[in-house]
């Protein structure tokens, strides 16, 4: 069962600012559940760019870790990009980051395309426990999200 999420985020403060840390992939770790032991393990430049592949690892549960392999598909700079799962614990993995310039700041849309796949078994795990951990995810961002760029304004 293929699922979306659709979140959108003003963050007051100037386009330029937004991008340059959105476009950092170092900068995913602060926007990222410490319950998730999140680590980048490849090699990565300051900047994204299109066709850019990053591994990291996860730990869903304790004591269980998956690696998680990443391509960005899609850039346009300023405005959006798009990164998809190659390996990983989804069947699909689709996420677009939208940035729009706004009075004040910038309106953030990020979109989410998955499936968690696994058959019967992923079908009962998305229902009891994936969909919910993908929002409760987000939520972490969006909070995170509002602190870093209120903290930058200050």
């Amino acid at each position: 069962m293929v699922r979306q999420l659709y979140r959108q985020q003003f963050i007051p403060a100037a386009p330029a600012l937004v991008w340059e840390f959105f476009s950092t992939p170092r900068n995913l770790d602060a926007l990222t559940p410490s319950r998730l032991r999140f680590q980048i393990i490849s090699e990565i430049p300051p900047r994204m760019f299109a066709g850019q592949v990053i591994e990291y690892r996860i730990g869903l549960l304790p004591g269980l870790w998956t690696r998680w392999l990443t391509e960005i598909t899609h850039v346009r700079e300023g405005e959006y990009f798009v990164d998809e799962q190659r390996l990983g614990p989804y069947r699909l993995w689709h996420h677009e980051h939208h940035f729009a310039p706004a009075p004040g700041g910038v309106t953030m849309t990020d979109r989410v395309t998955y499936a968690v796949g696994w058959g019967p078994a992923g079908w009962l795990a998305e229902r009891l426990w994936v969909a919910r951990e993908v929002e409760s995810i987000f939520d972490y961002r969006t909070q995170k999200i509002a602190e870093l760029f209120s903290a930058a304004r200050a």
